[in-house]
């Protein structure tokens, strides 16, 4: 195969084009940014991304998704409370809405109409910033290399964000006027206009902090549903397994929490294998095990009694 000759791309993130191919001869561009969908080999040359996303890279899309519909659940529940008995609808909604915008952004990724997408292996931290890598020869000038090395993992999360927003903006007004009528005209809608203001911090978040997060989310996974799970459990006074299985909703929140201490678990072994992972899972029950067989010792109604007393 003949390939021109031609000096070294500087910079950790340029790479040549091909412009040309016939046969055996490859004619590549000058060093320079990668298109859409490219990112640089060894060789610094831009070479398509037609990988299969990794396991992990699934769960990192999958952690994405599942932050606007916690905190759509959060604030249904937060600002519905016991005033209405609409809250279970809009829950499912919530859960409809960012479920349509999941397989909508799939199905325009690249290729376009079918429940796959191709991308570029990520292969260091440094793959989500490329713009801090543009090299400056003579240190005068840059040469702007930045693009999308994690492809699509960067933006695809973007486009869903606003698919959320758009098939929110489209459905969640009309029903909550129809559903919510034990709430004031003023509190109906008070879960959407949150969803306004954490769509904004979400994608702030993703555009500055998408690298570490794709590192980090499986100990953040764990860390916050531990947290969320103990401060649940001592809010509502849950100090045996009776007072657990009394109400449907504690074990909905019960399962959801192992749920989400499962999937951390398998983020962090990040196998392909889910039966390698079986003995790890078994982990799951022990906090709120633990939880239970300790509350006799610190007794959280105690707790909540006092400090609403002010002592």
């Amino acid at each position: 195969m003949a390939v021109d000759i031609q000096p070294a791309c500087l910079g950790l993130y340029c790479g040549k084009t091909l412009l040309f191919k016939n046969g055996s001869t490859e004619i590549y561009g000058e060093c320079g940014v990668c298109p859409r969908g490219q990112r640089t080999n060894a060789q610094k040359y831009c070479q398509p991304c037609t990988e299969s996303p990794q396991l992990y890279d699934w769960l990192y899309l999958g952690f994405m998704a599942m932050l606007p519909l916690v905190l759509h659940w959060f604030f249904i529940e937060w600002y519905s409370g016991k005033k209405s008995s609409s809250a279970l609808f809009q829950h499912v909604t919530a859960l409809f809405e960012c479920s349509m915008a999941a397989l909508i952004t799939l199905l325009v990724s690249d290729p376009v109409g079918v429940l796959y997408i191709r991308s570029c292996r990520v292969l260091m931290l440094s793959d989500w910033y490329t713009m801090l890598y543009n090299p400056s020869p003579d240190y005068v000038t840059t040469v702007h290399c930045t693009h999308e090395a994690v492809y699509p993992l960067y933006t695809i999360v973007f486009i869903y964000y606003a698919f959320c927003l758009v098939l929110m903006m489209l459905l969640r007004p009309l029903l909550v006027k129809k559903i919510a009528c034990g709430l004031g005209k003023s509190d109906r809608f008070k879960s959407i206009y949150a969803a306004l203001y954490f769509f904004p911090i979400l994608t702030v978040l993703q555009a500055v902090g998408g690298g570490l997060l794709y590192y980090a989310f499986p100990y953040i996974i764990l860390v916050l549903s531990l947290f969320t799970l103990a401060v649940y459990m001592s809010a509502s006074e849950i100090e045996n397994c009776y007072d657990l299985l009394v109400r449907k909703k504690r074990l909905i929140v019960l399962f959801s929490h192992w749920l989400l201490h499962a999937y951390g678990i398998i983020s962090i072994s990040r196998v392909d294998k889910l039966e390698q992972d079986l003995p790890l899972l078994a982990l799951v029950p022990t906090p709120a095990l633990f939880y239970l067989f300790t509350a006799k010792f610190t007794e959280p109604s105690r707790i909540l009694s006092e400090g609403a007393n002010g002592h």
